[in-house]
């Protein structure tokens, strides 16, 4: 199945992982880039909305420490967000609004229960256009601004809603990276390395390429997003992307799942993982979400389904761990998944999900 949609070009190249019980078949087919290099098992794919689930553990790492609490106010760290103002209503004007109700938390962040994320607001859309924030649509072009003055203009932004009462994609987990970096005294991308990446051998994933000629060419449909000898990835972003930078393999990937499903495998208490692969939307924020969802819960940066967790990156990407069968299934592609055919999309999630 896979390979067929190499052989009739709908796909440039795929790799399809599958690891039950630490036991691990994969296949590989196509290439690197339509008329390119052949694709390899440690080819690197830009893995997009990947990122959220990464960046979500290593919130939950500083939660276990002590060192963040899930349900304390995050002003002392983000005092950018303390005096934020809300909507008065999820259509009213930009200018017509209201205060908080409450403090933002950590849980709000890790559920993208924010109260600002992907949005048909006008307004909202046009005011993040402006002040060049880039939290909504594609990791390309990447914003050009540093974390605090992202946060800065975040903070002139009105919330849609208040915090925890509505589920809304994204925004979550770009500013959930602010503040690991700034509760770490570290930079996002150091913090990932020195509590994820090199415990768990994942030697190849981060927001910059390291080695171009392993770098696949993303695609939208047949047209170039970013081209392997031209990337946006080469060179580090000023503001790290926690909600879909990352750039991994396969392999590294399926060491990240590997210790979800092993309860933390030292790196995260089982608590914690528990906490992450449970499901906080409420039945009226599901059917909100279901565009995006599915049906699905949420987590924490990850959808929740009755017997497995996962996510998938708009760029071509998609895992899931299924823990009563001790099954991790990893796909990556370099086609945007809003460009992907019916027919594929089914073919696909069928056996993933």
């Amino acid at each position: 199945m896979f390979e067929s949609y190499v052989e009739s070009g709908v796909l440039a190249g795929v790799i399809a992982l599958r690891d039950r019980a630490g036991e691990t078949s994969i296949e590989v087919h196509g290439r690197m880039a339509y008329g390119g290099e052949p694709l390899e098992r440690d080819s690197l794919f830009r893995v997009a909305s990947l990122t959220k689930p990464i960046v979500a553990a290593a919130a939950m790492i500083l939660v276990d420490e002590g060192r963040i609490d899930l349900d304390a106010p995050v002003d002392p760290l983000l005092p950018e967000l303390a005096s934020a103002r809300v909507l008065r209503q999820p259509d009213s004007p930009v200018d017509d609004t209201v205060p908080l109700a409450r403090p933002i938390t950590l849980r709000d962040l890790l559920t993208l229960r924010l109260g600002f994320g992907e949005t048909d607001h006008s307004g909202l859309r046009a005011l993040e256009e402006e002040l060049e924030l880039r939290t909504l649509g594609p990791p390309k072009p990447r914003t050009p601004l540093e974390p605090d003055e992202w946060m800065r203009r975040l903070g002139t932004v009105p919330l849609q809603y208040q915090p925890g009462e509505r589920w809304l994609y994204g925004t979550g987990s770009d500013v959930l990276g602010v503040l690991l970096a700034r509760a770490s005294g570290m930079p996002l991308e150091e913090f990932l390395r020195a509590r994820i990446f090199e415990p768990l051998g994942m030697t190849s994933t981060g927001f910059t390429v390291k080695d171009a000629s392993r770098l696949t060419t993303a695609y939208v449909g047949d047209e170039v997003f970013d081209s392997a000898a031209e990337s946006q990835w080469s060179s580090a972003p000023a503001f790290p992307d926690a909600g879909g930078g990352l750039i991994s393999t396969a392999d590294d990937f399926l060491a990240f799942a590997r210790m979800l499903l092993a309860e933390g495998n030292g790196i995260l208490s089982a608590s914690a993982v528990r906490q992450m692969t449970t499901d906080y939307l409420t039945a009226a924020e599901r059917e909100a979400a279901a565009g995006l969802l599915g049906g699905a819960g949420w987590g924490f940066g990850l959808g929740i389904s009755p017997d497995s967790y996962g996510w998938a990156g708009g760029l071509g990407t998609m895992w899931m761990n299924a823990p009563e069968q001790q099954t991790i299934s990893i796909v990556l592609t370099q086609r945007a998944l809003w460009s992907w055919p019916g027919d594929l999309f089914e073919a696909f999630t069928a056996p993933v999900w």
